[in-house]
């Protein structure tokens, strides 16, 4: 990687991704676009409708750029209020910038995520390979998109790669309608009000990672010796499984008064549910050598200290 455009650069991932890429390759050889723009510009913009491929062919080819990271969709829980347009812009986007990435030979990723399985795939230590069969808008957008991304390698010779994520948690950003969201949202109510209401049951146990792992394993998997790389997309990787309980007494060991109880939300519960409780990251260890730095309970260390110190800048 050394020209890189990232699309959707003010979501949760992006808008950190973009920062620890500038870190590594120069500010400005990294293009950030977004539907939108951000309140405050900071190295290279443009705005960018993922619907939009003449400009999206555009913007890479006048940027030179020779990597692409497509991180533009909505989320599990979003998509499931307007399935159409989720599909739409998902699937939509991901073609486009396939398209692009095939047309002017670009390394590609595009992560995946755990709602690409089921109800129906093994629960506890969910192989790599294993039975996809998803109950979720989002969940189909995903699968989709491992199959075109494999077949965009397969018949076009582009360089595609990608990670199936878990639930992702950060300081940085808001919570952007995922279903793995509460484990986010607790950490700003443990430090504001001392209580969290969680939407998620007690016992329902999904994958985590804290950003700063998540990162690192973008730059690491497209960094990697493509021959080393059999699967190349939607690689298992997970740091943490955990139930809100769980999370509940790691901040209570730093906040002896908070509080938890429930208030159930039915279409993100039978998200969570059809979701797996545990994922094997095998495949991604022995093929780039994933490695994570965060457990729980040093994530929530980390969390407190650094989401009291945003929140005290925010006012």
């Amino acid at each position: 990687m050394k020209r890189i455009l990232v699309t959707g650069a003010l979501g949760q991932i992006g808008s950190e991704l973009v920062v620890k890429l500038r870190s590594i390759y120069g500010e400005e050889n990294v293009l950030s676009t977004d539907i939108r723009k951000p309140n405050e510009i900071n190295g290279p913009f443009e705005v960018l409708d993922v619907m939009d491929s003449k400009r999206m062919y555009e913007l890479a080819k006048q940027f030179g750029a020779d990597t692409f990271i497509h991180l533009a969709a909505l989320l599990s829980a979003t998509a499931e209020k307007n399935p159409q347009f989720a599909w739409h812009l998902n699937m939509g986007g991901l073609v486009n910038a396939l398209e692009v990435s095939k047309e002017l030979n670009l390394q590609f990723f595009t992560p995946s995520s755990i709602g690409a399985f089921g109800p129906s795939t093994p629960k506890d230590n969910t192989p790599q390979d294993t039975l996809q069969r998803p109950t979720t808008m989002y969940g189909v957008n995903k699968v989709a998109g491992e199959l075109l991304s494999d077949y965009y390698f397969n018949r076009f010779g582009v360089d595609t790669r990608g990670v199936r994520f878990p639930g992702l948690i950060s300081y940085v950003t808001p919570p952007g309608g995922g279903t793995t969201d509460y484990a986010v949202e607790i950490y700003y109510k443990a430090i504001e009000e001392g209580k969290y209401t969680s939407y998620i049951a007690k016992g329902t146990y999904m994958d985590m990672m804290y950003m700063p792992d998540a990162l690192q394993a973008i730059v690491d998997l497209m960094e990697a010796d493509p021959s080393k790389l059999k699967h190349r997309n939607a690689f298992n990787i997970s740091a943490m499984s955990f139930e809100p309980s769980q999370i509940a007494g790691e901040i209570s060991k730093h906040i002896p008064t908070f509080e938890i109880d429930y208030k159930i939300d039915p279409v993100r519960q039978a998200i969570a549910d059809s979701w797996p409780n545990s994922i094997d990251s095998s495949a991604a260890v022995e093929e780039w050598g994933f490695k994570v730095e965060y457990d729980l309970e040093k994530m929530t260390v980390d969390m407190l200290d650094k989401l009291s110190g945003e929140l005290k800048k925010r006012g």
